[in-house]
């Protein structure tokens, strides 16, 4: 029997299991059984809690940065693995605190390990706020085609840690009727695959010096999630790219699960975007691993 804790960030939803010394190996097919909302406990994706230390994937994120003694192995719903998770390490660091496996004193800041490099997690008024790091424009913007949408819509490439397509509809009405139960096809299609978020700019675009957006997501891997933090970023960094120089470097995003804000900040490699929202724990259980 593995026990595990149920938890989510905006509705993006995450099995969480606490292997601290490396010793569980979960096969993809026991990921996806696990997050299977019919047959399994039902999960966007799959939080593995181990240190640094007892994970390969560890020793580049202890040379980054030594202090990260925890390290995020996060698992797509279908098993495969991805690079970041931007409500998923949140709540990861939510599970910290609340377990007694690491503390966040005002002011300080909770480092953790990601195949995307360390991450810095700090308490924030609505939970807890990552700075996701550097972030850049990718060198292809596909065209997006998705069901319910008349004609395939330019897409902008942004990577976050992970790979991100972000497409402008024209208003509510064709974002609410966009069919997301059906994968999109990006063409040119990308070898690792993307997340393809959907975002219509509020009106008006800017309110009290922060930009509005609304975004849907399917996540590659997974499906439409309720919400998706890295996917959230790059939704804001891209409609403020498309808005110009005068576009503001505070944003809050409208996710079916919720809303969660991002803030972009000069640091000393580059730009980099931090993301900011709740995290929450729901249940606790055991279940046997087939």
């Amino acid at each position: 029997m593995v026990a595990f804790t149920k938890g989510h960030g905006t509705g993006n939803d995450f099995v969480i299991i606490a292997d601290p010394d490396g010793e569980l190996e979960l096969t993809a097919d026991q990921v996806a059984a696990l997050c299977d909302r019919h047959f399994g406990i039902g999960a966007d994706g799959v939080l593995r809690v181990v240190r640094s230390a007892s994970i390969p994937e560890g020793s580049a994120a202890l040379a980054e940065e030594p202090a990260a003694e925890w390290f995020m192995d996060y698992r797509n719903a279908d098993g495969s693995i991805a690079e970041m998770c931007g409500n998923g390490i949140r709540v990861f660091a939510h599970y910290l605190v609340r377990s007694g496996l690491a503390t966040i004193e005002p002011g300080s800041t909770l480092p953790i390990g990601t195949r995307a490099g360390v991450r810095d997690v700090t308490a924030s008024a609505d939970g807890y706020q990552v700075d996701l790091g550097r972030w850049k424009l990718s060198d292809v913007d596909p065209l997006a085609k998705a069901r319910g949408l008349d004609v395939a819509r330019p897409g902008l490439g942004i990577d976050v840690g992970n790979p991100h397509v972000v497409v402008a509809l024209a208003s509510d009405e064709e974002l609410a009727g966009l069919e997301l139960e059906y994968i999109p096809e990006l063409d040119p299609a990308l070898p690792e695959g993307a997340n393809i978020e959907f975002v219509v700019p509020g009106e008006p675009l800017v309110r009290e010096g922060i930009g509005h957006v609304t975004m849907r997501v399917f996540e590659r891997g997974v499906g439409e999630t309720l919400s998706c933090g890295t996917g959230v970023a790059a939704t804001a960094l891209a409609v403020r790219y498309w808005a110009g120089e005068s576009a503001p470097d505070h944003w809050q995003v409208e996710v079916p699960g919720g809303m969660l804000g991002v803030r972009m900040f000069p640091a000393d490699d580059g730009e980099h975007v931090a993301l900011s929202g709740p995290a929450q724990l729901v249940y606790t259980g055991t279940i046997e691993l087939f």
